[in-house]
């Protein structure tokens, strides 16, 4: 199997997933919690934020979140969907493959890697390694997810791979450490953590 293509992100697929209200599966209080939530845990471990990589950014939920909670961060917003880089004018580029000049304080990576294929998701896993030197937050839908029947599969797009949540783990573990939450932490970066607040390895 494949991993989705750039054409599936076309105008369509945003207006049911994004723009719809009935279909729409992006809750602004939701986003507002988990930004509040994340950016709050990594101004308590004094993770230095000064660069900010969105990799499939999409309709970019988090620039604002962002620019209100690290104003003094630069936001970069990366995007397979050509619709969404002519309408939000992202940079164009893939999890997969995006390579930048220098590392990222922060990266994001949601809703995104459930889209590729194991090989994909191996290559996506490894680059994301190499585009953050600090924090890295991850959201993906798992093969438990569905299995523990936490996903609904009516709102849930039917293309998405799944995977179980040991692949992810077993791939960011190589140059992350777990901190929970979705959140993961750069092996090189030089930041203190206790023992418990990371996750078991």
């Amino acid at each position: 199997m494949e991993s989705a293509d750039a054409a599936t992100f076309d105008e369509s697929y945003y207006a049911r997933y994004y723009f719809d209200k009935k279909t729409k599966v992006a809750d602004p209080q939701h986003v507002e919690r988990l930004g509040a939530f994340v950016s709050a845990y990594l101004k308590y471990l004094r993770v230095p934020v000064q660069r900010v990589l969105d990799v499939g950014c999409g309709v970019g939920l988090w620039r604002d979140i962002v620019a209100h909670h690290f104003p003094q961060a630069s936001y970069q917003g990366v995007e397979i969907s050509e619709y969404l880089c002519a309408r939000y004018g992202w940079e164009r580029g893939s999890v997969v493959d995006y390579q930048a000049q220098a590392p990222f304080d922060f990266v994001i990576c949601q809703g995104v890697l459930a889209y590729l294929s194991p090989v994909d998701l191996k290559r996506a896993l490894r680059n994301l390694g190499t585009l953050s030197h600090g924090a890295l937050y991850v959201e993906a839908v798992t093969l438990e997810d569905y299995e523990n029947d936490i996903v609904d599969e009516d709102l849930t797009d039917p293309l998405l791979f799944r995977h179980r949540a040991g692949l992810y783990r077993q791939g960011l573990s190589r140059k992350f450490k777990g901190l929970g939450g979705g959140l993961w932490l750069s092996r090189r970066a030089d930041v203190p953590l206790f023992s418990l607040e990371c996750a078991v390895e």
